[in-house]
């Protein structure tokens, strides 16, 4: 058997054997049973269908100031065609696609869908990716503490044995709110597109973020990640594959980040020529309410500018300016069109 045939077998065998770890033994010793090296079912499959995402975005591109120009992350084989999953800020924007996978291959690949709603980004690779895809599992059956791999592009050396340790709403301040997000702890590094695998070696979810508070409980806070269930592609992903971007009115885009603090929804940024920019909204300002209800939360903010209308709604917001409480109004639009190249430019 050749040398880099032999390396490929033993690190199959730790990752199955990790696989093995997390369905079998939920200690915190896992990790450290796995490198006895013994060979679990589905190894090699699992190894080799997650690969590096590596993705430059173009010229000019409005979202490098926030995400940079070059990105990188992983990404999971979920079709027989080369279509791979990832955390959809690694190809907002991306003008250049490249896989990069198990046997170190960098392939072409383009860009096929990105859904903001959800986070998820979809590519596809454009010559043949030497592996089988991976199931997607069933995330809303996945209960508290139990445990799960988490696995990114480096493969059994990027693997970590986690738990989950909630299941709750999560928001972000770019517009953003899951209501079942993945909660796992201990945090695991380069989680940008990592997958979430369960007990029977299937797909659970998408890395998208490390985060302070995976757990809160009492005086306890735990540190971990933050996935995006795969359930949540399920409805939209042929929708995706089909035209880039889910069915259905866009929900209405302001361009604004709001963060809460005590209470209070201060903006901290506005995407430059976005909607709430052009509005007279400024970073420092606090919105205090949306169509005359007051909102002191990301999710009641975001409900309720969602639920006024589709993308191109006019959404009339109350703002405090300095001392001044002033009414605006904010032409919504939709994400994509913000990001997306115009041709007069």
């Amino acid at each position: 058997m050749s040398t880099s045939r032999t390396a490929s077998v033993r690190r199959a065998a730790r990752v199955g054997a990790l696989v093995l770890a997390a369905a079998l033994v939920p200690t915190a010793h896992a990790a450290e049973a796995a490198r006895e090296g013994k060979s679990g079912p589905d190894a090699e499959r699992v190894l080799s269908a997650i690969v590096k995402v590596q993705t430059r975005a173009a010229p000019q591109a409005r979202s490098s100031a926030s995400l940079g120009q070059e990105r990188e992350g992983s990404g999971i084989v979920i079709g027989d065609d080369g279509l791979v999953l990832t955390i959809g800020y690694l190809i907002i924007e991306a003008d250049d696609v490249k896989l990069v996978d198990a046997g170190g291959r960098t392939l072409p690949a383009r860009v096929v869908g990105y859904d903001h709603a959800s986070g998820f980004g979809l590519v596809r690779s454009l010559v043949p990716i030497a592996t089988s895809p991976i199931a997607l599992g069933e995330s809303g059956k996945l209960e508290e503490k139990e445990p799960v791999l988490v696995v990114n592009h480096q493969g059994v050396d990027g693997a970590t044995v986690a738990y989950v340790v909630s299941r709750r709403r999560f928001t972000g301040n770019w517009e953003y709110k899951i209501d079942d997000a993945i909660f796992t702890s201990p945090p695991a590094l380069n989680w940008s597109g990592a997958a979430l695998i369960g007990r029977d070696g299937r797909l659970l979810g998408i890395g998208s973020l490390i985060v302070r508070d995976a757990l809160t409980a009492g005086e306890t806070v735990l540190p971990g990640n933050m996935f995006v269930p795969i359930d949540m592609l399920k409805p939209v992903l042929t929708d995706l594959v089909k035209s880039g971007r889910r069915a259905g009115p866009p929900r209405p885009w302001l361009g604004i980040a709001a963060d809460e603090v005590h209470g209070r929804l201060f903006v901290s940024r506005v995407s430059p020529e976005g909607p709430a920019e052009q509005a007279g909204i400024k970073a420092g300002d606090i919105i205090l309410g949306v169509a005359g209800s007051i909102v002191s939360s990301q999710a009641e903010f975001y409900d309720k500018v969602w639920n006024f209308g589709a993308a191109g709604a006019d959404i009339p917001l109350r703002v405090l300016q300095g001392q001044d409480v002033h009414d605006l109004k904010v032409h919504s639009i939709e994400r994509g069109d913000y990001f997306r190249p115009r041709a007069s430019n």
